[in-house]
């Protein structure tokens, strides 16, 4: 469908909104990452206590995620007139 030539578009539809966004959370990222170096941890095992530990469990569970959902996704897609 076309819009019309007046319409307006969202914040969200041009690409330098969308820049500022990703580079916000990576400096937002990457301060929280800063300040674990900067107080005591209390974790239960030693490897808890690693500066930037939860940081890159998180990102790791991500793409173990993400690559066993791609695996998993090959065996179970049905064709598209599956069920036709």
């Amino acid at each position: 469908m076309d819009e019309p030539e007046n319409h307006k578009k969202n914040w969200l539809d041009r690409p330098r909104s969308v820049d500022k966004i990703i580079r916000a959370v990576a400096v937002i990222c990457l301060a929280v990452l800063a300040a674990d170096f900067f107080y005591e941890k209390h974790g239960h095992y030693s490897w808890e206590e690693w500066p930037g530990f939860y940081a890159l469990f998180g990102f790791l569970s991500f793409v173990v995620i993400d690559v066993g959902g791609k695996v998993l996704r090959k065996l179970v897609m049905r064709d598209e007139d599956y069920y036709d």
